[in-house]
């Protein structure tokens, strides 16, 4: 397959305060990524053309098309010009367990829940991370939003990107990977996770985005019990991660934060919550 760029340079006129000139800038590229399961079309997400073999494993965990990486057979990337379709082949079980689910939905599924008809499927139940005994400081939240800043290539270059990285204490972030939808980034770290066999109970999901339904869902599938983001969390987001036994942690502005559920895994106690 030809390789993608994830980043272009356009030329533009940059008008400032002192007049307008002709510059050069660099943007991140968006391209139609298709998964196809036995040869149909399953969904459709505009991403970043990178880690496509990650965002394949990641997608389909986070889905609960599969509940274990073993279950693929083979994933193969096509590039069509237009777009990327991913071909990925599940072992007998899973492909079972798919067909019989893509047969209770009335059709494929599109961006985010986008195309969904059925309600259930949307409000999927999230897997209880209650049980995790991971436990951080205010230290280890204020310096995972940092280090994870410090991990988006893409974003340095063209500021226009979201990154998901995985925290570990005393480690730091582990493993990180940006795409132009916060939902693929998360996909695209649940593959990467799986494929280093990094377990999700070990570390907190660090995002850069705000934190919607889906954002915990792909969270939980990954295992962990923490998610910590930069933007504000949605209410629906919020009573979910709560019922899971998560405890989110949002609006990361420097030293300050809040916490929204689950306050007791802070080590040092709530944060403050202004009006």
């Amino acid at each position: 397959m030809p390789k993608r760029f994830a980043v272009s340079q356009i030329s533009r006129l940059a008008h400032r305060a002192g007049g307008s000139a002709a510059a050069n800038r660099m943007v991140p590229e968006e391209t139609p990524v298709a998964f196809s399961f036995a040869g149909t079309t399953h969904a459709v997400m505009m991403a970043s053309p990178a880690d496509f073999e990650d965002f394949a494993l990641g997608f389909s965990l986070a889905e609960g098309i599969i509940a274990d990486g073993r279950e693929i057979e083979a994933i193969e990337v096509e590039d069509h010009g237009a777009g990327i379709d991913i071909q990925i082949r599940l072992k007998d079980q899973a492909n079972t367990r798919f067909e019989a689910r893509r047969r209770r939905l009335a059709g494929p599924v599109g961006c985010g829940l986008c195309g969904i008809e059925s309600i259930e499927e949307a409000m999927r139940s999230v897997e209880a991370v209650g049980s995790s005994r991971l436990t951080l400081d205010s230290d280890d939240i204020v310096r995972s939003v940092r280090l994870l800043s410090k991990a988006q290539p893409l974003h340095a270059e063209t500021g226009a990107v979201h990154a998901a990285g995985f925290y570990i204490p005393g480690k730091g972030i582990v493993m990180a990977r940006e795409d132009v939808g916060r939902h693929n980034a998360l996909d695209k770290l649940a593959g990467a996770l799986a494929k280093a066999g990094i377990d999700g109970s070990l570390g907190a999901v660090v995002v850069t985005s705000r934190v919607s339904v889906e954002m915990v869902q792909k969270t939980a599938a990954i295992g962990a019990a923490f998610i910590i983001a930069v933007s504000a969390p949605t209410a629906l987001a919020i009573r979910t991660a709560g019922d899971a036994g998560m405890t989110l942690v949002a609006l990361v502005r420097g030293d300050d934060f809040d916490i929204f559920t689950h306050p007791e895994r802070v080590a040092s106690g709530v944060a403050k919550h202004v009006a």
